[in-house]
């Protein structure tokens, strides 16, 4: 797709000398590339410059994606260097948030909690410095739906839109471009990230104005929580009573119980492969919003609640950096067994 001198990325001050300069119509900047093939000059014109600000275990594939559909795809080195990989294939590097937003005309973020999207966003060099009328932020961490809102309104206040686009399907559905993505805000703001959301996941649903995106999301994570923990009570129980867990697993697999979770993240438990896709801590993030709305709403979280001491009892042991898979540890401790 890019010459060979291209996929190094930016020098160090050339900012965005070298890249289109975006007007928030989706068109880009005449002169384009010396040396440009004439089907990549053509994809210029009609596919928009993308900002990514988040290349990390999930942002980094997803980022990828974008890549390999022929994007143009400006990151920020605001902290470190991109992914030589994504760089190779011609990832842009300019200095700062706000020199991502004056490059792209779509600016997606993909960081770990709300004070990281708000820095982003509207701290010192932030995206919104960079900003004109008409473009569009898409945040697609899993953060607080208040906040969301608030963020919503400041970035509508600049005349550009804003759409909250939590995904799930963790590492693995990152890099087989398979997530569920979960959106919130207006349908035509919707309508002109489709096409970007298509190179990144399968499931995706607008489900309501903005904020709605975020309160998905919280819900699917209680549902995974909660079933993740109900795996592994099983995969425990069904070990200490002298079972093979691995033939129990492959048992159930055929059953009413089936689910993507006794599939992924129960092979997890039986082989200990605890390496993240998503860590422990972050879904404990994601169950402290969920607990913090049910306070606020009056709703009882029972079962979430309890999950989440489970996740806490990992934390404590040393364990908030791996797989919430891991999650099986707190049972094993109390089992005095391990499924293994």
């Amino acid at each position: 797709m890019c010459r060979a001198g291209e996929r190094r990325g930016l020098r160090a001050g050339d900012e965005t000398a070298n890249l289109p300069q975006s007007g928030g119509d989706g068109r880009q900047a005449r002169g384009g590339r010396e040396g440009t093939r004439p089907q990549q000059l053509r994809r210029s014109k009609t596919m928009e410059t993308i900002g990514f600000i988040g290349l990390g275990i999930m942002g980094a594939p997803m980022a990828g994606h974008l890549l390999d559909a022929g994007y143009t795809v400006v990151a920020s080195d605001h902290r470190s260097k991109p992914p030589a990989d994504l760089t190779a294939k011609g990832l842009k590097s300019v200095t700062g948030h706000n020199a991502v937003a004056k490059a792209a005309d779509i600016i997606i973020t993909m960081v770990p909690d709300t004070p990281q999207v708000a820095d982003v966003l509207f701290g010192e060099s932030g995206v919104a410095a960079g900003l004109s009328k008409g473009k569009l932020v898409i945040d697609m961490s899993s953060i607080s739906p208040i906040a969301t809102k608030e963020f919503a309104k400041k970035i509508n206040d600049l005349g550009c839109d804003y759409l909250d686009a939590p995904v799930s399907g963790g590492e693995v559905g990152a890099k087989a471009a398979s997530l569920t993505i979960m959106v919130g805000g207006e349908e035509k703001a919707f309508e002109r990230a489709r096409p970007v959301f298509e190179k990144m996941g399968k499931n995706i649903t607008l489900v309501g104005p903005n904020g709605v995106g975020q309160t998905t999301k919280v819900a699917n994570q209680i549902v995974v929580a909660l079933t993740i923990e109900a795996v592994g009570e099983a995969l425990v129980f069904a070990s200490k009573a002298g079972a093979d867990p691995a033939k129990v697993r492959q048992a159930l697999m055929g059953g009413l119980a089936a689910s993507r979770i006794l599939e992924v993240h129960g092979e997890r438990m039986i082989k200990r492969t605890f390496a993240p896709g998503f860590r422990i801590e972050l879904h404990q993030k994601d169950l402290n919003l969920a607990l913090e709305g049910a306070k606020a709403l009056g709703v009882s979280l029972p079962n979430t609640s309890t999950t989440q001491q489970l996740f806490n009892s990992c934390a404590a042991n040393g364990g908030a950096k791996e797989d919430h898979s891991a999650l099986v540890r707190a049972l094993e401790r109390m089992a005095g067994h391990d499924v293994a």
